[in-house]
């Protein structure tokens, strides 16, 4: 279960999450938070998932995610990441 800052952020982003059934959607793994947010969402809502979760747990989540043989990212927000954590998360894989 999600904490309640977490299930407002999605109720407030739910547009992103047009596939999922409104009453699944306050129960989505931060996982899945992360990567719709960071494929789709706008610089103002990537920043409020910074402030939300942090930053490095966002870096770790993404890194995580790419280390799979498959993923769900764009090729330029695989790039662009890897290049914005390695510049702003200290300890960052690709610095």
């Amino acid at each position: 279960m999600n904490p309640e800052p977490l299930k407002r952020y999605i109720r407030e982003h739910r547009h992103l999450f047009w596939w999922i059934k409104e009453d699944a959607k306050e129960d989505l793994s931060v996982n899945l938070v992360v990567e719709t947010i960071l494929n789709y969402g706008h610089i103002s809502d990537i920043q409020e998932l910074f402030d939300l979760i942090g930053i490095e747990r966002v870096s770790k989540i993404f890194h995580e995610q790419n280390s799979r043989k498959r993923m769900n990212y764009h090729p330029r927000t695989v790039h662009f990441f890897k290049l914005y954590f390695a510049k702003h998360v200290p300890g960052d894989p690709n610095r």
